[in-house]
């Protein structure tokens, strides 16, 4: 009750939102519907300052000494992976294990911020040999586009060879962030999900918030709903976009802390299109649980994921229009949290249909990622490999066509 009472007399600046409690084990959240808050908070802030890119922190190359790993992974996560993928991806496995063993062999992707001042940024980024990871229709001057440009905004992310990170940029009151750091795979849920300007859109399980801030560079879309059950992962999410976006969008982003289950009952057939980055069991930070026991026990945990991620892309089903589009992904190379997930909601939700992603789109990915052969053929799966370190992320596009 103490913490409900000072939710309430919490004051922010700039987006409406809501706040329902929560509990979190580990990295796969679970869920509980109790009391709903309404409370405001506002974004701040305007680009107004130019800051020049700080060189990348130099890390040992992929061609140097195989990236040894300077993390220790937890053994029994690692036991579990390496018998469930091999059966799964054959030799694509022993790749992909090799980068997520390597924290140092993975490269990072530079998502910049369409409403941030750019002067000078795309030629620092060249000069330090970073280049577009999408083919680019738009000349540098459509990097800051106006808001009220009725034309599609181009996202524009750039990637680099090697290992390179720059420095993350610090939070500043009354400045915009000029890039976002990411797995660059991370964007291909955004890619699919093709949002046009004007549409509404929910993100079902925002936090930490990359993918809806590219949505908003892709578009400038009616209306944007980015959902977090998680309280942390939710105050996270508020300062990432207050970070990145300006005050001119506060009326158009809508932020709540909610069960995502619960928002295609009360929300049905709202939205145009529904993002939905479930929770899963996330590789890459699985495989570094800090202790043999913590490992253990999201592995036991793991097997209720796939029910909670089936409940959770039912919802978004229930909450887009006939007509409308969802997109599932996950962070993880599971069969069992991705096309089985895919294969239980046709069979059970009646009126929905499975959508390929545009050949052009992925074919032209397919120069910076690499593709597993699934089986069976639903959506995309991104697998690491040494110079390519880019995923996993999983994919699936739905349409809901009744």
């Amino acid at each position: 009750m103490l913490l409900l009472i000072f939710l309430s007399k919490t004051k922010w600046k700039g987006f409406s939102f809501m706040t329902a409690s929560f509990c979190f084990h580990g990295f796969k959240k679970e869920f509980g519907v109790q009391s709903v808050n309404s409370f405001t908070h506002r974004l701040h802030g305007n680009a107004s300052t130019v800051q020049r890119l700080t060189p990348p922190e130099p890390r040992p190359s992929s061609r140097e000494s195989k990236c040894r790993p300077r993390r220790k992974a937890c053994q029994p996560v690692l036991n579990h992976f390496d018998s469930q993928y091999s059966e799964e991806l054959g030799q694509q496995w022993l790749s992909a294990r090799d980068v997520l063993l390597n924290p140092h062999c993975w490269q990072f992707g530079v998502l910049l911020n369409r409403f941030s001042d750019l002067t000078g940024v795309l030629s620092q980024l060249k000069s330090l040999g970073y280049y577009s990871l999408l083919p680019q229709t738009h000349s540098p001057k459509s990097l800051h586009k106006p808001l009220s440009s009725g034309a599609h905004a181009q996202l524009q992310c750039l990637v680099h060879k090697d290992p390179l990170r720059l420095p993350t940029q610090r939070h500043r009151s009354g400045w915009l962030k000029q890039y976002y750091l990411l797995n660059a795979a991370s964007l291909l849920p955004v890619l699919a999900l093709g949002v046009k300007d004007g549409e509404k859109v929910l993100d079902l399980c925002s936090a930490p918030g990359g993918k809806a801030l590219a949505l908003l560079q892709v578009a400038t879309p009616g209306l944007l709903h980015c959902n977090e059950v998680d309280k942390q992962r939710y105050e996270w999410l508020l300062k990432t976009l207050e970070s990145y976006i300006p005050p001119s969008l506060r009326d158009t982003v809508i932020v709540t802390n909610m069960d995502g289950r619960a928002i295609g009952g009360s929300q049905s057939e709202s939205y145009d299109k529904v993002l939905v980055d479930a929770p899963c069991s996330n590789d890459r930070s699985w495989l570094f649980s800090p202790e043999a026991q913590q490992g253990e026990l999201w592995l036991r945990e793991r097997v209720q994921l796939p029910h909670l991620q089936k409940e959770l892309l039912c919802s978004a089903l229930a909450a887009v229009r006939p007509g409308g589009q969802v997109v599932y992904s996950t962070c993880t190379l599971s069969c069992a949290e991705n096309q089985s997930v895919i294969e239980e909601v046709l069979t059970s939700c009646p009126g929905v249909e499975h959508l390929d992603l545009e050949e052009e789109l992925i074919g032209s990915l397919s120069k910076h990622f690499t593709f597993a052969q699934l089986q069976p053929p639903l959506g995309h799966l991104v697998v690491p490999e040494q110079g390519r370190t880019w995923g996993p992320m999983f994919v699936c596009s739905l349409r809901r066509i009744s």
